[in-house]
């Protein structure tokens, strides 16, 4: 082998491992979904709960399943505790009541940093409540 093939295979292996330490290095956040976190609050039997991980290159992946709604939506949106806000990921329903991130889900830069400060929550619309039944603070 020579110096120039030792050097790039070097380099090869270096950004490697780079791309292995982003994505080793997520957050798993456990998330608990109620009706009392929703704005205005809501009264409903319904709950649910899963766990959300950012990592460093701020990919999103991950599930929540609920129980006693009929969830027609899910978003994570973003917005501090006790405020609304726009959504920011579509979650994609399975048919066992279980939302899950789409492939390639990903925060801006701003989302991030809003994650960071615990400005992101979960919700689950339904049909009788349009804007959340049910919703869940993402705090890393």
């Amino acid at each position: 082998m020579n110096r120039a093939s030792k050097l790039f295979g070097g380099t090869l292996l270096a950004m490697s491992m780079f791309a292995v330490s982003l994505t080793v290095h997520a957050e798993d956040v456990q998330v608990t979904l109620s009706g009392d976190q929703e704005v205005p609050a809501v009264t409903t039997a319904a709950k649910g709960e899963g766990t959300i991980s950012v990592a460093a290159d701020k990919s999103v992946t991950g599930k929540v399943t609920t129980t006693g709604v009929e969830g027609v939506a899910a978003h994570i949106h973003l917005a501090e505790p006790g405020k609304n806000g726009p959504p920011v990921i579509t979650l994609v329903k399975s048919a066992d009541n279980t939302w899950s991130t789409p492939e390639g889900a990903r925060l801006t830069d701003e989302q991030y940093q809003a994650f960071k400060a615990g400005n992101l929550y979960v919700n689950v619309h339904s049909a009788k409540h349009k804007s959340g039944e049910i919703r869940g603070q993402l705090k890393p």
